[in-house]
């Protein structure tokens, strides 16, 4: 699909789920801009460059009309940013995409060529939040903290802690990132 010249509407999903530092903004909280009567920003004409440059997979014309992230209760994107690409699926809600036929069809359909990363934003200011991964196959990733839980066809494959250098790694991202949070909070 391409950009159908979509524009977001009643949507401002994103103005919640995401993370906006010129704001002070933390992702998974609503922000102070929101329109308290609607959806819109209201500092539109002026809002940040991260707000302005943002556009949802929806917004790209990557998924059905149908498919708005306000409909769909997720935000929808690929992130390129933390290593290797992967699908987000930054989920409004703990629950929603299990509750969801059509979030599990987009990340089945993406899952065989690009990892797919779901995420829970009402968590967002946890910088050691668990988060899945749904890989091809059928494998699915559950990572909490320094673990992660490899799951097949609902069967439990292992449990496994993450690699000494990947620890130290992420120690150090961690940190940084709490490092960041608390600047905005």
């Amino acid at each position: 699909m391409k950009d159908e010249g979509r524009s977001c509407g009643e949507c401002d999903l994103c103005c919640t789920v995401l993370r906006v530092d010129a704001l002070g903004k933390l992702g998974g909280r609503r922000c102070t801009h929101q329109g308290e009567a609607g959806p819109g920003c209201g500092i539109y004409a002026t809002r940040p460059g991260i707000c302005r440059a943002y556009r949802c997979l929806w917004l790209q014309g990557g998924l059905r009309p149908g498919d708005r992230p306000d409909r769909l209760g997720a935000v929808i994107d690929l992130s390129t940013r933390e290593g290797p690409a992967y699908l987000g699926i930054r989920q409004l809600r703990e629950g929603t995409f299990d509750a969801s036929p059509r979030l599990r069809e987009i990340a089945d359909s993406f899952r065989e060529t690009i990892p797919v990363r779901i995420t829970r934003a009402e968590d967002a200011e946890n910088a050691s939040r668990p988060y899945r991964v749904l890989l091809p196959g059928g494998l699915e990733q559950r990572v909490e903290g320094e673990w992660v839980e490899e799951i097949r066809d609902g069967r439990a494959l292992g449990r496994r802690r993450i690699p000494r250098i990947e620890r130290g790694f992420r120690r150090i991202r961690l940190a940084w990132q709490r490092w960041r949070l608390r600047g905005l909070s």
